[in-house]
């Protein structure tokens, strides 16, 4: 009984100790906290993001990305990628526009309510992100968000394990560009 008792202990503590890895290099579970990126995520929802992607490539357009709100580094804000590093970011006439080209936003919850924004250029080592809920988003229209450090992406959104019945894995970025 006790060599029992003995190895269930290290198998907990084994566990214990893997999912503290996992969590702290490769993968962790955040919840979306409000509606700034609906319809592709609600409020409450919950979403594992990938740490280790971006240890081998730079956050590209279409990613889905978290990262701490740079005024309340305790809160995490989830949002898509619309422009990297050198894109010209503009919204015009309730159009996204990057580098010249209009962007077919068919994610998106609805319209701009007539927003103008930019034209802005992507800083090196930065990107430009938006909510899907564009006219529900603090995102880096604001100036508290502004550019976003790919330093301070804590990773990917791949996956969308709760509620269950909107269980979702997103396998490539989700705009085409």
């Amino acid at each position: 009984m006790i060599k029992e008792l003995k190895e269930w202990g290290k198998s907990i503590g084994i566990a214990i100790i893997l999912a503290l890895i996992v969590r702290a290099f490769f993968m962790e579970s955040f919840i979306v906290d409000g509606r700034s990126m609906e319809p592709t995520f609600y409020n409450q929802e919950r979403v594992l993001v990938n740490k280790f992607i971006y240890n081998f490539r730079e956050p590209g357009f279409g990613d889905i990305i978290v990262f701490p709100y740079p005024v309340e580094e305790e809160r995490i804000l989830i949002k898509r990628v619309v422009g990297t590093e050198n894109d010209q970011v503009e919204i015009k006439n309730g159009t996204l526009i990057i580098n010249g080209q209009k962007v077919d936003e068919n994610y998106i919850l609805q319209g701009y309510s007539g927003q103008n924004f930019g034209p802005v250029k992507v800083p090196e080592g930065s990107v430009f992100v938006l909510g899907d809920n564009r006219n529900n988003s603090i995102d880096s229209r604001n100036n508290e968000v502004g550019f976003i450090p790919v330093d301070e992406v804590r990773g990917k959104t791949f996956f969308r394990y709760w509620p269950i019945s909107n269980i979702n894995y997103f396998t490539i970025n989700t705009l085409e560009g």
